[in-house]
C-alpha cells in the first residue's frame, strides 16, 4: 500500500473510532453502582470536617429542621412537630442509596444504625452515608437479641459491632440501638458509662412486615399524628421503605413537620436550646 493512500485511510479509521466512542460508552454503563460507590469512597476514612461542611451547607427546605447536639439520652427532647428519622439494619445496597437520594432531595438528615457485618461487607457504602452528611450509630455486629445473652457475651457483641464500623472507616460511633429493642438495665449503664447514647423508638413504622409501601407511609403518619413528634424507626434493609420514603417525606412537609438532625455533643456546641420536651 502506498504511503499516499495509507495516510488518508489511517485518518478515516481514527475518525470512525472517535465518532463511535460516545455511543459505545452509552451502551456500556460500566461497573454496577455498588462497585462505583466502593471505588469512590475507598480506601480512606470518613473526613468529619467535610461531613460537618456538608451539614452546614445543606440545602434547606420547609422540611429541614434544626441540628440537635446530644451527649446523653436526656438531651433528646423534641418539640411538637419535630421528628428524628432513623434507619436500622443496613447498609443495604441500592435500598440505602435510594433512601439517601430521597433525603438529599428534601434537604434532611437521618441517623443510620448499622449492623457491623453489613458495614463490613459494604464499607464504601457505609462511608458514603457519613460523607453525605448523616450520622451513624451501631446496631451490634450480627443483630442478636442481647437481652437473651449473658452480660459478658452481649458486651462482646456490642464491641464487635463498633469494631466492624471502625474497620469500614467510621471512627466515631456515638449512638446505639438495641436489636429488637431488647435491652437490659446493665447494658444501658455500660453504654452510658462509655458515652454512647441509646436511641429508643417512639414510632415504629413496622416496615418489616410484608405490607405495601403506601401502607407503611400511611400507618406511620397516623402514629405520628397521634403522638405529635418523636423518633421514627425505619429499616433501609427493605425495598418497600426506599419506595415509600419520597411520599412519606412529602406528607411530613405538607403537614408542617420538621426533621431534626442528630449530632454528638462532642462535635461542637449546641445549635439550639430546646423549649419543650417530647
Amino acid at each position: 500500500m502506498s504511503s499516499a493512500f495509507a495516510r488518508p485511510l489511517r485518518l478515516f479509521v481514527l475518525l470512525a473510532v472517535l465518532a463511535a466512542f460516545p455511543t459505545a460508552c452509552a451502551r456500556n454503563p460500566g461497573p454496577e453502582p455498588a462497585a462505583v460507590t466502593e471505588a469512590g469512597f475507598a480506601p480512606g476514612r470518613v473526613d468529619r470536617e467535610q461531613n460537618q461542611r456538608t451539614l452546614d451547607t445543606l440545602r434547606r427546605t420547609p422540611l429541614t429542621g434544626r441540628v440537635m447536639r446530644v451527649g446523653t439520652i436526656e438531651d433528646i427532647r423534641l418539640a411538637p412537630g419535630e421528628v428524628i428519622l432513623t434507619f436500622d439494619d443496613g447498609p443495604a445496597g441500592d435500598n440505602t442509596r435510594r433512601i439517601l437520594d430521597a433525603l438529599d432531595d428534601k434537604g434532611v438528615k437521618a441517623t443510620f444504625l448499622m449492623v457491623g457485618e453489613m458495614a463490613r461487607s459494604r464499607p464504601g457504602l457505609a462511608r458514603e452515608v457519613v460523607a453525605r452528611g448523616h450520622t451513624v450509630g451501631s446496631h451490634t455486629h450480627g443483630h442478636p437479641n442481647l437481652a437473651a445473652m449473658s452480660h459478658g457475651r452481649a458486651i462482646d457483641e456490642i464491641a464487635r459491632g463498633e469494631r466492624a464500623l471502625r474497620e469500614a472507616g467510621i471512627d466515631d460511633v456515638p449512638f446505639f440501638r438495641f436489636p429488637y429493642l431488647a435491652d437490659t438495665a446493665a447494658l444501658r449503664r455500660h453504654l452510658a458509662e462509655r458515652g454512647i447514647v441509646v436511641l429508643d423508638v417512639d414510632i415504629d413504622s413496622k416496615d418489616y412486615f410484608r405490607i405495601s409501601p403506601a401502607r407503611v407511609a400511611s400507618q406511620t403518619m397516623a402514629r405520628l399524628r397521634a403522638r405529635g413528634s418523636g423518633i421514627i424507626l425505619f429499616h433501609d434493609l427493605h425495598a418497600r421503605t426506599a419506595t415509600m420514603l419520597p411520599s412519606f417525606l412529602n406528607m411530613l412537609e405538607r403537614e408542617g413537620y420538621r426533621v431534626v438532625a442528630l449530632r454528638p455533643a462532642r462535635e461542637g456546641p449546641p445549635t439550639a436550646i430546646l423549649a419543650s420536651s417530647r
